[in-house]
């Protein structure tokens, strides 16, 4: 492709709002454009990228023995109303009537859609199990839409739905799901880890999320390479501390701490560190009533464990102050363990201090040298925080790190969580009636762009990975104004390059070396060769890479030869 006939127009200055590398680097490159709120349109060079990566999520799919089909977006409510999605979905679900007045939706996925299909399609449990796939367009209607096309609120999105008989054929389908998975973003030359996740409000039991590792990845994962043990952190066990608890020491004394709510506070004020603390928590109970919790001052409560213990309401609400004060006769900032007249769950890390300082359960007063099955009642103990960087591995391999990580594709077992509710059954080889279980996977096509740029880019622009590239090669004609023999040697080697299989952008434009430098650069084609008239004096071209920024002098006769083999170590090694 030729620039001077591929409209690419770089920008300099990108709006406030793109506040993560991939939206401001996309606005910059002309990968995108903003149509309004949420909206954005696919420019050429952006769209080379996306159909690269539906080529690949495709390939991967059929490999694995998935079959493409192609559903409506927009989908009728009753489907919505028999799975009881349609009030449930709440404001993410974009509504609309037709000129009858019947009920739609612009589809956020296609549970609803596919259980349907299978329904009209499935008498028999011979004809299972089968695995369908689409890649399209999806909206949700975000309350706010941001980060570019990572948070849009149309998106492209390949969704994919198995049926199956019994639960050995659902986990068979499922792990050949993860592998596919494994392999799509192998391919894409993306670091990323696979960990247990939430289902959320798709429902289902068995989850994983497939995670692109970038420091502005909004999910925190825990990982631990002695034991490839990888969760997302809400799901990471903590286990409970090794060894006795140490013994007591000095007898419990109340201490006036006026004003001071918080830990940090706290710990300036008495000159301690958090972890000698213990914070005490009041959420809302099932039947109305309040349950406390507590934890170590340097530790974060887990709200998904939490609403899991017996009594705890759900979702997990933290109790209003007012409550507190009036149940407890304390305010907030000084509840602690001791003497507390309402259930108590305390984290195993918690339960293995002593001597710590905690609330007085009066106001302006904290309580110092604080022990255990001494000053209160050996506890009830729950996992309920955060794993931090250097607990140990769940599986007992090492201990765990954490990094971040952007969400690209999440896999579930559903169950029967959608066939249930409408009644997708076939019959069994007895000859009964039998409820399907289902699989869900998800790939956000048009997110792994974004998080491909996340985890890839300098301070010079766009550094893809060369799988991803929107062309693999540029070729940079300097001056080409008064140099015919540059422009002839540039088309000559053009025209090589792509009868040798390589996609090749010429920039032939009458525009300064600086700014056709600048913007190779920022657009991130991986390898880039320069023609000039002092290199073509010596008989070569120059030659950079655009990671590594190696250079090197190609003799003009070697040039196809050289990037030929170039590009395929490079595809081999990714």
């Amino acid at each position: 492709m030729r620039l001077t006939r591929f409209p690419l127009n770089t920008v300099k200055e990108v709006p406030a709002d793109a506040e993560i590398a991939s939206h401001q680097l996309m606005l910059r490159a002309g990968m995108i454009r903003r149509l309004a709120s949420g909206l954005f349109t696919w420019m050429p060079l952006g769209l080379r990228v996306l159909r690269i990566v539906e080529q690949v999520v495709r390939e991967e799919m059929n490999r694995a023995g998935a079959i493409e089909l192609l559903m409506p977006a927009v989908q009728p409510a009753a489907l919505w109303k028999e799975s009881g999605r349609w009030d449930k979905y709440g404001s993410l679900l974009l509504r609309m009537n037709d000129r009858h007045n019947r009920e739609f939706c612009f589809g956020p996925t296609h549970e609803e859609v596919i259980s349907d299909i299978a329904r009209r399609e499935f008498s028999s449990y011979r004809q299972l199990p089968v695995n369908y796939y689409q890649i399209q367009t999806k909206f949700r209607d975000e309350i706010r839409p941001r980060f570019g096309v990572m948070r849009a609120r149309e998106f492209i999105m390949k969704d994919g739905y198995s049926f199956h008989i019994d639960q050995e054929s659902l986990d068979e389908t499922y792990n050949a799901m993860a592998d596919a998975y494994s392999r799509i973003f192998t391919r894409l030359g993306l670091r990323f880890r696979p960990v247990q996740a939430d289902s959320g409000d798709i429902g289902g039991s068995r989850s994983h999320e497939f995670q692109v590792l970038a420091d502005s990845g909004e999910d925190a994962i825990a990982y631990c390479d002695g034991d490839d043990f990888a969760s997302n952190i809400e799901l990471a066990a903590a286990l409970p501390p090794g060894g006795s608890r140490p013994a007591p020491g000095k007898a419990m004394e109340t201490i006036a701490t006026p004003g001071i709510r918080t830990i940090e506070e706290l710990c300036e004020f008495l000159s301690i560190s958090a972890d000698q603390c213990i914070k005490t928590l009041i959420v809302d109970a099932e039947d109305g009533g309040l349950i406390a919790l507590a934890l170590r001052g340097d530790h974060e409560l887990n709200p998904i464990k939490v609403q899991s213990l017996p009594g705890v309401a759900s979702p997990l609400t933290m109790a209003a102050p007012d409550r507190i004060q009036e149940a407890l006769n304390c305010p907030v900032g000084f509840v602690g363990p001791v003497d507390l007249q309402i259930p108590l769950f305390v984290d195993h890390s918690a339960a293995a201090i002593s001597n710590f300082h905690c609330g007085a359960n009066q106001s302006d007063a904290h309580l110092s040298n604080v022990n255990w099955d001494r000053d209160l009642a050996e506890p009830q103990t729950a996992d309920i925080r955060n794993v931090v960087a250097g607990d140990p591995s769940p599986l007992g391999g090492g201990t765990l790190s954490i990094v971040r990580g952007v969400e690209v594709g999440h896999i579930f077992q559903l169950g029967d969580t959608y066939s249930r509710s409408m009644n997708v059954t076939v019959l069994d080889k007895n000859g009964k009636d039998c409820t399907l279980l289902m699989g869900c996977y998800g790939i956000g096509v048009s997110r792994i762009v974004a998080a491909a740029i996340e985890q890839n880019h300098d301070e010079l622009g766009i550094v893809w990975p060369e799988p991803m590239a929107p062309f693999q090669l540029v070729i940079i004609e300097l001056n080409p104004r008064n140099q015919a023999h540059v422009t002839a040697v540039a088309d000559r080697l053009y025209d090589d390059l792509k009868q040798a299989g390589i996609e090749v952008l010429l920039d032939d434009r009458k525009a300064r070396p600086g700014v056709k430098f600048a913007e190779a650069d920022l657009i991130g084609i991986p390898h880039r060769i320069v023609v000039g008239d002092r290199g073509l004096t010596a008989g070569h071209v120059e030659y950079r890479h655009r990671a590594t920024g190696d250079e090197e002098n190609i003799p003009v006769d070697q040039v196809t030869q050289f990037m030929s083999q170039r590009i395929e170590t490079s595809s081999t090694s990714a």
